[in-house]
């Protein structure tokens, strides 16, 4: 970053303050472009891409500047387009806030925006150069988005790494506490997962799939719900149900199942979603980037870290499936 001369921090407005402390610690020597972005999945789009462009444009941004995402999945999703894409790519470095954005987003180097047809359609592999977690920031996260982001640590136990869930059924409580050594833990063990796993495949050719799992219904709730469902809530959901399909398959048993349910309910995660929208969410799914020759695809799970894949799943198996986590 030595031998840039602006630096672009992009940043949602209701964490100015700590953008504001955090910038006059680092002493940057570069001029500061700041950047505030809406908050959430609403930052996602291509309207705040364009205006991130102008504003780049305004500032006579060249390819060795830099831009730095600050904040949660979304925006480190979104920094990462923004500088994949300007002048065909320029470096970036991710602060991610958030615990989601800790053990998942900000590490691997997937990067996109949202648009009406569904989640992260539009975007670009661009490794950031650095990633800098400090869990001091989640001492001012809500409790409703410190629990969202445990589902993507759960996910991390399921498909990798049962000491993970060994934590959560210890004392689940401890993961609700910012400052528990439990939680630094599963942050730090989903970390190495998602590092491990996208070091061996990259560009998702066939191993960082199983990344996916619980995202493809996930995926689908949160475009039915306009974004408006956090993340990992849906991702809580989409876990059930691949647990539940595994089942109705014979990849599973029902132990497996329950244990998916007692895990995220002990954290307060959703495990059920409303019945009468399952049309759309096939609908949904039908347009998720696993899809093949028309064939939904489902990563799931025959027990913990025993990979299956699923291809073409019937409408009869993913009725009855959805049909067990329905209210």
């Amino acid at each position: 970053m030595k031998d840039c001369s602006k630096v672009a921090l992009l940043y949602p407005a209701e964490i100015s303050e700590v953008v504001d402390k955090i910038s006059a610690e680092w002493d940057l020597q570069q001029e500061l472009v700041m950047i505030e972005l809406p908050e959430g999945e609403s930052q996602k789009s291509a309207e705040v891409l364009i205006e991130i462009w102008n504003t780049l444009s305004a500032h006579n941004f060249t390819r060795r500047d830099w831009i730095i995402g600050i904040g949660g999945g979304a925006t480190t999703d979104l920094a990462g387009f923004a500088a994949a894409s300007w002048l065909r790519g320029v470096n970036w470095a991710s602060v991610p806030t958030t615990v989601a954005g800790m053990v998942d987003a900000a590490i691997g180097g997937k990067t996109g925006i949202n648009i009406p047809a569904g989640k992260n359609l539009v975007g670009a592999f661009h490794s950031p150069q650095i990633v800098f977690v400090d869990p001091n920031f989640l001492e001012t996260l809500p409790i409703d988005e410190l629990r969202s982001g445990l589902a993507e640590i759960i996910k991390c136990g399921f498909i990798a790494d049962e000491e993970i869930l060994k934590i959560f059924e210890a004392d689940s409580q401890k993961l609700l506490q910012w400052h528990s050594p439990q939680l630094l833990e599963v942050i730090q063990r989903s970390i190495q997962v998602k590092a491990d796993v996208v070091s061996a495949d990259l560009k998702e050719a066939s191993l960082r799939e199983i990344l996916n799992y619980g995202h493809t219904l996930g995926h689908a709730i949160e475009a039915v719900e306009e974004f408006t469902w956090r993340h990992g809530d849906a991702v809580s959901v989409g876990m059930v149900f691949a647990a539940e399909l595994a089942l109705q398959v014979g990849f599973c048993d029902q132990k497996f199942v329950d244990r998916h349910r007692a895990i995220l309910s002990s954290v307060a995660l959703p495990i059920s979603y409303k019945k009468s929208v399952l049309p759309e969410l096939i609908e949904r799914m039908g347009r998720d980037k696993k899809v093949r020759n028309g064939q939904l695809r489902f990563v799931l799970l025959e027990n913990v870290e025993k990979i299956k894949r699923l291809e073409g799943a019937s409408e009869a198996d993913l009725t009855i499936a959805y049909e067990k986590i329905s209210i």
